[in-house]
């Protein structure tokens, strides 16, 4: 049989979400110590970890089938690579940033300027299409300490609190770009390995819809049953149960989290009372 290969970051946030998402799809993978790769004992799966700026040309190349990776680094690699899913983890925002000290900047202030990056192409496809014309420095690592020893006069890297700018006496002026982890594969997989991605997908989809997901529980009076039931956004329709005190019922049904709230003042006015959420471990359709 056929084993899915699937590359992981080495080391950091995205290697630590990723391996947590097979896990809530149900894929046991054994971890030793500075392992390159490990087989999955209850799914074909083999799982290797690489360099997060290598992973795109493994799976390009086809040493790897598929991968985990933020879609910032697909933007900017421009590998033949597809995106399959947006994972939800992970994200993080690719912006312009400034020495705090700086007033009043906008886009014509970078006119001329040194910028670091680690992000050079995607920095530049921004740059030509608001017709600005500035010095690129790639730069590995480290980027946020460019303009304090005089490499550059800002930069351009990834934010995710933007704690580590403030830390730099920089200050975040423009966003490029927004970013996730994203799951993609190789351009060309095996009739046999698109089966196991199917099976893969099917699952991290259930995974992901009940992370956004609540099971919400409300007991109402019968003669509000159908407005409630209106109020509510709901996969279908609810599950409503009668309760032993007579003339009341209890209405189970599934509720994305965000729209529980913009719901909840109109549920209490139409009579709603007891409202339990609960989170829900898998959601398949």
């Amino acid at each position: 049989m056929e084993t899915l290969k699937i590359a992981v970051q080495k080391s950091g946030r995205l290697n630590k979400d990723s391996l947590q998402i097979l896990k809530d799809c149900g894929i046991s993978i054994s971890n030793g110590e500075d392992q390159l790769k490990a087989k999955s004992s209850n799914f074909p799966l083999e799982v290797l970890y690489l360099r997060n700026s290598d992973i795109p040309q493994y799976v390009e190349d086809g040493v790897a089938d598929i991968a985990i990776l933020g879609e910032n680094v697909v933007i900017e690699q421009q590998k033949e690579l597809k995106v399959i899913e947006s994972l939800g983890f992970s994200k993080c925002r690719l912006s312009l940033a400034v020495p705090k000290s700086e007033d009043n900047v906008d886009l014509n202030w970078f006119q001329g300027k040194r910028l670091a990056t680690s992000y050079p192409a995607t920095l530049n496809a921004f740059l030509e299409e608001n017709k600005i014309e500035a010095e690129i420095h790639k730069i590995s690592g480290s980027v946020e300490i460019a303009p304090n020893i005089g490499l550059a006069d800002a930069i351009c890297d990834i934010v995710s609190s933007g704690s580590t700018l403030f830390k730099n006496g920089l200050k975040e002026v423009k966003t490029i770009l927004k970013s996730e982890a994203v799951l993609v594969s190789s351009p060309s997989l095996s009739a046999e390995k698109q089966v196991l991605l199917d099976k893969l997908i099917f699952r991290m989809r259930s995974v992901l819809r009940a992370k956004k997901s609540k099971y919400i529980l409300l007991n109402v009076p019968n003669e509000s049953i159908d407005e409630v039931s209106n109020i509510l956004p709901v996969l279908k329709s609810p599950t409503i149960l009668p309760l032993a005190q007579e003339g009341w019922s209890s209405i189970h049904t599934v509720i994305e989290e965000n729209k529980f709230w913009e719901v909840i003042d109109e549920l209490k006015q139409a009579g709603a009372e007891g409202i339990l959420i609960m989170p829900i471990e898998k959601i398949v359709l």
